[in-house]
């Protein structure tokens, strides 16, 4: 996450650090990039009947939500609220009520991945890193949803929420980049919901493997799909790190599914994905 979270102004989208952003409208859609939580994240909005004054104001409270999460959630700030709960300085009950909310979800991914995501495992105590992007990107997506909309992507750096359709009847495409070429991709899949990728082809090592303390990563590239991004975003996470004994776990979750290529190249999907191309 970044270390200089910032909160938008009311009469305009987002200024984030380096420059300016603006909402765009292309035809009858609006898109908007907001540098937030260390990345870039996308907006993609298709207004339906809802003008675009009330569209742009959507997106900033979308953009609001962002940095809020930025704020309690930084780790690199040492003064987080994350930060001062991870070192006991902060009681539960005197924190964000995010904090407690984030925790409750980290408990149940823990669960359902069968502790191959566990963020009480990671070096320097708590971090909950692998599931609050997708946490926060899909409170993004829920404001938008709530203004009424037609259809809404939110893309925080591959983590994606969906909300509605790109046009009636037709589903939001995304395409899975390739883990061993960066300009291609591995497939293009059908979204309802949520799509999280995870795995070291960006990032590095960066992975940490709850079994040994250490960095680790079973899978060169880890897909979830499923209703929630913050869900699907703690699963991703596992996958990466337990391969084949993680995907067998997600597949018996209900509603998530999910997409492995192997650290040699085999792949393994779950039946429900719908790829496109």
């Amino acid at each position: 996450m970044t270390s200089d979270p910032t909160t938008p102004p009311d009469d305009g989208p987002g200024t984030p650090p380096g420059g300016e952003t603006a909402v765009t409208s292309g035809g009858t859609t609006v898109r908007h990039d907001e540098e937030v939580m260390g990345t870039v994240v996308s907006f993609e909005v298709h207004p339906g009947n809802r003008s675009g004054r009330r569209v742009r104001a959507a997106v900033r409270q979308a953009c609001r939500v962002l940095h809020e999460a930025d704020r309690v959630f930084s780790t690199w700030v040492d003064t987080s609220p994350v930060n001062r709960f991870r070192r006991g300085e902060l009681a539960l009950e005197a924190a964000p009520v995010e904090l407690g909310e984030v925790i409750d979800l980290c408990e149940a991914a823990r669960d359902l991945s069968g502790g191959w995501f566990d963020p009480w495992a990671m070096p320097g105590g708590f971090d909950p890193t692998g599931l609050v992007k997708g946490w926060a990107v899909q409170r993004a997506c829920d404001v938008l949803a709530g203004s009424g909309v037609a259809g809404a992507l939110v893309n925080g750096g591959g983590d994606i929420a969906t909300w509605g359709h790109p046009e009636p009847g037709g589903p939001w495409r995304v395409g899975i980049r390739h883990p061993w070429h960066p300009d291609g991709l591995a497939c293009i899949i059908a979204v309802d919901g949520a799509v999280a990728t995870s795995g070291t082809y960006e990032r590095g090592r960066h992975l940490i493997d709850p079994t040994t303390g250490r960095a680790g990563c079973r899978a060169a590239s880890a897909t979830v799909t499923g209703p929630s991004l913050a869900v699907a975003d703690a699963l991703a996470t596992a996958l990466a790190v337990g391969g084949d004994a993680a995907f067998d776990l997600i597949e018996d979750v209900e509603g998530y599914d999910a997409y492995l290529i192997g650290t040699g190249g085999r792949e393994r999907m779950s039946p429900a994905i719908t790829v496109l191309s």
